[in-house]
């Protein structure tokens, strides 16, 4: 039961990100990480007996804490990997703010030259009879 509950688990992973990246809801950098998961669950699930060699390989006394445990080490990589990404987009958030910034004060400055320019070109000065 657990492994049918496995393969279709793994098959439900790969049919939805699969529809995302045809949605393109979804990056192609993500979409990697996501397949390969699914692929996994759907190897273990398929071979459950590569969990248990893999447990005696490790030296883990149960299938299930190695499972526990690559999936904790998976999660802090997803974790840290959308950390690193969340910084990049901040930096690229400020650096467009000042980038708009420097450019309204620009165009602020162009308007005020562009009117004083029409109020002077509208009242031009008379010479001076003399």
């Amino acid at each position: 039961m657990i492994v049918f509950f496995g393969v279709i688990l793994a098959l439900i992973i790969l049919a939805v990100v699969m529809r995302m990246l045809l949605k393109r809801s979804l990056r192609e950098k993500y979409a990697v990480m996501w397949l390969v998961i699914g692929l996994a669950v759907l190897i273990l699930g398929l071979f459950p007996q590569l969990l248990t060699a893999m447990t005696d390989l490790l030296g883990v006394q149960l299938p299930s804490n190695l499972l526990f445990a690559l999936a904790i080490v998976l999660l802090l990589g997803v974790a840290l990997h959308l950390s690193w990404e969340l910084s990049q987009a901040e930096d690229e958030i400020r650096r467009l703010a000042e980038e708009a910034a420097i450019s309204e004060a620009t165009v602020s400055q162009l308007e005020s030259r562009i009117a004083a320019l029409e109020a002077a070109s509208a009242h031009p000065r008379r010479a001076d009879p003399e």
